[in-house]
């Protein structure tokens, strides 16, 4: 973006053929690491034996892009008679570093799921340089891990240790050392790594065995007191819960719109006063935590369906401490169902929805942070393309935008699917791989833990247009790769579906569409909730998908309906809490559930019993202390969700230094990674068990700004960077696009604007009025009049104005 350009120095890109890295954690760590022992699991830690050719033994050269470096020993040691410096004195792009050789001689070797302490001593004239980690995947060979930390300049030698994540499954080695991105130098002696001692057993379980394995979810005894479709969780721990009005034209024609906030503690809810129809917003936390909620609802679909949903251009921030709305400046356009991205400036981007005409909206929108509020069309750059509706646009580590192919109605964008916006460059570039690409309308798409890796998972879907049975489809991306490709995953687990008369088995290929996808503390995702067909057939089937090993585990399933309309989302406290269900016979669930995950059964959890500071600022180190040792620490942004959609959702890695209970977390600086904004800080023991969550502040631009004036820039890496698909640039500036009024997938002709008579039954529906009217009674949908004289599903077949009368459905 340009003014994330100029405040957060991104700095371009340029293909290139060479080693990519990325991801970055980072922080001056306070415990002073010893010098390299006999226990040491690295050879020539101090560079003293000499190598074959210019480099010591078991030490190579590495790093990427246009730069002019140096490596040399240099007899300026910690100790001995030799270190290595490592300097750039030009840099466009790109890094340098001196990385342990990636063989089975010298890489040491690491076991699956050991943790292991990195210590070096250091001199650096920059303050860009991290020490970053490889690892040797048994199938597919060397490949980048992640950035640790951030080396803070020092005149003299300085003592620096972190400790590496949970070894993955199938990694055998790695290796390890120090990038330099910045200009300057980077003099290192003495490195040491030692395996970190067991976890401590598995605790005993504290539910029964069933609660243990699968978890346990709970009806709360107070309903939702308002028709929600949208959650928030605020930085006070409390939820914001957006109705609007609710799917329900009497409300909006009364000018009722309803909102409220719950607190997770007392169990209780407030209703706030709602100055318009926030039905079908799109919505974000801004930096300082409040939150942006943009367009909404201006008019439902005429009563003979000619006209559709229309988007009005206003837009509200909602403030949790004094919990109002205030109005700000309009949008260019209107956009029912936009998607709401913040970007690493605090900046939010928009694309997509319907205008206030009903047709779709080609204009992207910028809410700036510095200006707080909406730019004019002029100053935001534009392709003119229309993403459809709550498109899933997840931020980049290099502040591109990649559209998962997740989206909500019918089909997907054309192409592939799926693709990169590259904002700078105006461009878009076709990503391959997803699977039936057509039927993938209200599938979820997250960014997996941790952010670092840089891997989006994307479930299930269906296809409202054509309602076929939802799929079981399941795809991984790894947007590190120069030419990321989607690639199939395990398929969805099967449960039960209720097809009209009670929950039967799945059979087939039966998945489900309307998922739910959260990211949980112990670094895997809950998918919970869906329906089988357009706003109809409950799925009661939700899992637990590990990122490390690419499985599904089978777990308690919500024993509510959550289809259309539903949210899931992490609560502070480490539990889920699900809303919502509205079928297409325009009921509402107002039933609250919450899943207590198998992580809170296993005994006692750690105890966050200090934060140094709330306020934290890019490539900081943050103190906290524990009462007990802990294996990961990690920042979860909070939940903004609607419609399956939060593509703000990301849990990002805080790499550890460990003292005792004192333990310093090393905080990314790169703030695409973890956009500024107020995170859930959770502490997790070796067993994955959480403790709640303390609430912190991740300083956004004028922290940026800082960090700029010192000379300081994010370790950002060349993922992604030789794209192969097709390209599009801006096209020619249109008004919007064509849209059909049919584009919810319902047919207005019969009953009122909030009722969903599907525009295609099911497959195993016969295309007869009996058929079809059968199928409407057994899902409730009760006296359904005729709007106007059209009747385009044969239901009113005797003329009377009522759809599925006795004489409709005689045979004939």
């Amino acid at each position: 973006m340009r003014a994330m350009k100029s405040r957060v120095r991104i700095r371009p890109r340029r293909r290139t053929s060479l080693l990519a890295v990325g991801g970055l954690a980072a922080g001056l760590l306070l415990a002073v690491p010893q010098p390299a022992s006999a226990a040491n699991l690295i050879k020539n830690p101090g560079f003293e034996t000499a190598g074959t050719g210019d480099m010591p033994y078991c030490w190579e050269k590495s790093g990427w892009g246009d730069n002019d470096f140096t490596f040399k020993t240099v007899a300026d040691a910690h100790s001995g008679s030799k270190a290595m410096k490592v300097e750039l004195t030009r840099r466009t792009e790109g890094d340098r570093k001196a990385l342990i050789t990636e063989s089975a001689e010298c890489a040491p070797p690491v076991s699956a799921g050991k943790q292991y302490d990195l210590s070096l001593w250091y001199k650096s004239t920059t303050p860009d340089a991290s020490v970053t980690l490889f690892r040797h995947d048994t199938t597919a060979g060397w490949q980048y891990w992640t950035d640790l930390k951030t080396l803070q300049m020092a005149a003299g030698w300085t003592g620096a240790t972190v400790r590496t994540p949970e070894v993955p499954a199938g990694t055998d080695r790695i290796s390890w050392g120090v990038s330099v991105y910045g200009t300057g130098s980077v003099t290192t002696d003495d490195y040491t790594m030692e395996q970190v001692a067991d976890p401590v057993p598995e605790p005993d379980c504290t539910g029964t065995a069933e609660e243990c394995a699968n978890g346990r979810w709970d009806v709360l005894p107070t309903e939702n007191p308002v028709r929600s479709m949208h959650s928030v969780v605020l930085h006070n721990g409390k939820v914001l819960l957006i109705a609007g009005s609710g799917n329900d034209p009497e409300m909006f024609e009364a000018g009722t719109f309803t909102s409220a906030v719950y607190d997770p503690v007392k169990g209780t809810y407030k209703q706030i006063p709602t100055p318009d129809d926030m039905f079908c917003a799109g919505h974000v936390q801004l930096d300082d935590g409040r939150v942006l909620v943009m367009s909404g609802n201006k008019g439902y679909p005429s009563a003979d369906g000619t006209i559709g949903y229309q988007g009005y251009k206003d837009s509200y921030i909602f403030d949790p401490e004094t919990e109002t709305y205030t109005k700000t400046n309009d949008m260019n356009d209107g956009h029912w169902y936009p998607s709401a991205t913040i970007l690493g400036n605090g900046d939010v981007i928009s694309f997509g929805g319907l205008r206030e005409d009903s047709t779709g909206s080609v204009t992207a929108e910028l809410w700036s942070d510095a200006e707080q509020q909406w730019l004019p069309t002029w100053k935001v750059n534009q392709t003119w393309s229309y993403w459809g509706l709550y498109p899933s646009m997840i931020l980049m580590q290099d502040g591109r935008l990649f559209y998962s192919g997740s989206h909500v109605f019918g089909n997907n964008i054309p192409g592939t699917g799926s693709a990169i916006y590259d904002y700078e460059a105006n461009t878009i570039t076709q990503v391959p791989g997803l699977q039936n690409k057509d039927e993938r309308d209200q599938s979820a798409s997250v960014l997996l833990p941790p952010a670092q890796d840089q891997r989006v998972l994307t479930v299930g879907g269906g296809n409202i247009d054509s309602n076929p049975d939802a799929n079981r489809l399941v795809d991984v991306i790894d947007l590190k790769d120069a030419n990321p490709s989607y690639v199939a995953g395990p398929p969805l687990p099967q449960g039960t579906v209720d097809l009209g008369a009670g929950p039967v088995p799945q059979t087939g290929g039966q998945g489900k569409m309307y998922v739910s996808a959260v990211l949980l503390p112990d670094g895997k995702v809950l998918e919970t909730g869906g329906a089988l067909h357009n706003r109809a057939n409950p799925v009661f089937e939700s899992s637990i998908y590990d990122p490390e090993t690419n499985t599904f585990d089978p777990v308690a399933a919500d024993p509510e309906a959550r289809g259309y309309h539903s949210s899931a989302f992490l609560l502070p406290d480490g539990r889920v809490m699900t809303t919502g269900d509205n079928p297409g016979n325009g009921s509402w669930n107002h039933n609250v559930s919450i899943y207590t995950p198998p992580y809170l059964l296993k005994g006692e959890r750690p105890t966050i019993t200090s934060v140094i500071d709330t306020e934290w600022t890019y490539g900081d180190t943050q103190r906290i202390t524990v009462d007990r040792p802990i294996a990961k620490a990690e920042l979860i942004r909070p939940a903004a969700v609607t419609h399956s959609s939060d593509p703000n959702q990301r849990f990002v890695d805080l790499p550890l230094s460990v003292d005792g209970n004192n333990v310093d977390l090393n905080v990314t600086s790169n703030p695409n990674l973890a956009p500024p904004g107020w995170y859930m800080l959770f502490a997790v023991d070796a067993n994955g068990v959480p403790s709640v969550a303390e609430w912190v502040h991740l300083q956004g631009p004028s922290a940026l700004a800082a960090a700029a004036e010192n000379g300081a820039s994010a370790h950002v890496h060349s993922f992604a960077d030789s794209l192969e698909g097709k390209v599009t640039k801006a096209g020619k500036k249109k008004t919007s696009q064509p849209v059909s009024p049919t584009v919810s997938g319902c047919d207005r002709h019969y009953g009122s604007a909030n009722v969903c008579v599907p525009t295609a039954f099911p497959a195993e529906v016969k295309k007869t009025a009996a058929a079809r009217c059968t199928w409407l009674k057994d899902h409730d949908y009760g006296r359904l009049e005729v709007n106007g004289k059209d009747d385009p599903l044969g239901l009113d077949r005797n003329k009377d104005g009522l759809a599925c009368g006795k004489a409709d459905v005689l045979k004939r």
